[in-house]
């Protein structure tokens, strides 16, 4: 069987899998390759680049290794090679996982009992949900769905097309890390640079379809691209912004502002100035559009999967191209 039919007919049975069955609930291997890379952390932890960057390279590498071995193990087999394609698939997006959480924080907001709503925004996303009020919480869980609408889902699909199991496995890694060691600590300043680094660039891709996707799919394509050019670039993310600023033109509401984290109050942009302030019902809309994404983003995935197959192998079409 071609490598476009496997990652086609398997990434799209991992994607019904997510949407059926959400996140395995036991010996998740996210949570397997967690604890791992906890313990190589715990072995080269230097407040140094050098050594992060090692930690970076052991992890990802460890786990795209050991994909690519499952894969050329199997490769004799179309029926396998679709199995693993698709259990690996099911173990790496969690776009379902993300709108249960999205609408139980929501319904709590719905429900007036902010209590709830700010002990269950932690499962979404860093920020210190003392701090903020039931406006802040919608407004923190619709930017989360937006960014982990690339993360989760459009970003691993994206590198799924490009190498397959190994390119699923290797995405998953790598945001994995970033969200472990990642980040502006005092700890992980330095040590978590390398995995921040390599972030970014894995995230590139799949951000940017992210965005075209929520301008499609969205209520307001020309608010969506309008918000996009004009605020993307303000956000101190490269991948978070288009993301955000895409999701905030498709619904029409303002992301971005004081935000906290940690202790640490950060005062970014005004996404889409020209929306209204995100309510609760939002939440919702963002959910719908998070998943329209992502089966859209499993269409142009196995498309492209199509011609980067074709393009490898050089067969001619009736046409005389190749497929």
């Amino acid at each position: 069987m071609r490598a476009d039919r496997v990652f086609a007919y398997g990434a799209a049975a991992g994607l019904l899998g997510d949407l059926l069955l959400g996140d395995p609930r036991r010996a998740h291997p996210v949570a397997a390759f967690g604890r791992a890379a906890e313990a190589v952390e715990r072995t080269l932890w230097r407040d140094h680049r050098g050594w992060g960057a090692l930690h970076t390279a052991v992890c990802v590498g460890g786990a795209t290794g050991l994909a690519a071995l499952a894969g050329r193990s199997l490769r004799s087999s179309g029926t396998a090679s679709v199995a693993l394609t698709a259990a690996a698939t099911w173990a790496v997006v969690g776009g379902t996982s993300l709108g249960r959480e999205a609408r139980a924080v929501g319904g709590a907001l719905a429900a007036g009992d902010i209590d709830v709503a700010r002990e269950r925004l932690p499962h979404l996303c860093g920020r210190d949900p003392q701090a903020l009020d039931a406006d802040g919480i919608a407004r923190a869980v619709v930017e989360s769905v937006a960014e982990n609408t690339s993360d989760a889902v459009v970003g691993a699909l994206v590198w799924g097309a490009a190498a397959g199991v190994p390119g699923l496995v290797a995405f998953r890694a790598v945001n994995t890390l970033d969200a472990m060691v990642g980040h502006k600590s005092p700890k992980y300043r330095r040590y978590g640079w390398a995995s921040a680094r390599l972030d970014d660039v894995a995230g590139w891709p799949g951000a940017r379809l992210t965005a075209v996707l929520a301008s499609v799919a969205g209520p307001d394509p020309r608010g969506a691209v309008r918000a996009w050019r004009a605020d993307a670039r303000r956000h101190p993310s490269p991948n978070a912004g288009p993301v955000e600023a895409s999701f905030a033109g498709a619904l029409g509401v303002r992301l971005g502002g004081t935000l906290s984290y940690g202790g640490r109050v950060e005062h970014r942009p005004v996404l889409n100035d020209a929306g209204r302030p995100v309510r609760v019902a939002d939440i919702e809309r963002a959910v719908r559009l998070s998943r329209r994404v992502g089966w859209l983003a499993l269409g142009v995935s196995a498309a492209a999967r199509v011609l980067l197959t074709g393009r490898q192998t050089g067969q001619p079409t009736r046409g005389g191209r190749t497929v």
